[in-house]
Formats: structure tokens, C-alpha cells, sequence
């Protein structure tokens, strides 16, 4: 199992939820952030942390976006992975 982000994290990209990941799943793009399935460990930390309700463990992503499951995947293998805080888009 592993959390996923979904849209609601595209152009906001708050990243007060990678200080509380311990094993840095995190990568980033221009818009988003995106977790890397094979490096998370289920533990939930972030979740919480996200002040706009974009994390979710990948059995509970909403139908309507259940599409970020893949796309989180997808989009991690060729995005650095982000260690540090930064300022959100929004």
C-alpha cells in the first residue's frame, strides 16, 4: 500500500507534508508533488499534514480520482525526489 497525491495539490504544492515523511517518497514537478509508491511505507504522516486534503492512502482515493494512483507512479520516475520545505505555489 502506499498514500497518493491527488489534484488537489496541482498549483497549490505545500510541502509541510515531506518534513513528516521518513523515508523522503517525495518528488516534484512544476505544478505538483507526487509520491513514489515503491518508496512509501504506509506509515500516513502526510496525510494530515496536507492543509488542502490532497493525500490519501491509495485504497481510499475518491472514484473521481482514482487515476492519480497510476499517475503518481508514473510521474515519479523521472522527477527529483524533494527532501526540503518550500514556499507553496498558492
Amino acid at each position: 500500500m502506499a498514500f497518493v497525491v491527488t489534484e488537489a495539490c496541482l498549483g497549490c504544492k505545500n510541502t509541510v507534508c515531506i518534513t513528516v515523511c521518513p523515508v523522503d517518497c517525495f518528488h516534484e514537478d512544476a505544478r505538483s508533488l507526487w509520491i513514489d509508491p515503491d518508496t512509501c511505507i504506509d506509515c500516513g504522516a502526510c496525510a494530515p499534514e496536507c492543509p488542502v486534503d490532497a493525500i490519501f492512502p491509495d485504497r481510499s482515493v475518491p472514484l473521481q480520482s482514482r487515476h492519480y494512483i497510476a499517475l503518481n507512479a508514473e510521474k515519479v520516475a523521472n522527477l527529483p525526489v524533494i527532501t526540503e520545505q518550500r514556499e507553496p505555489l498558492s
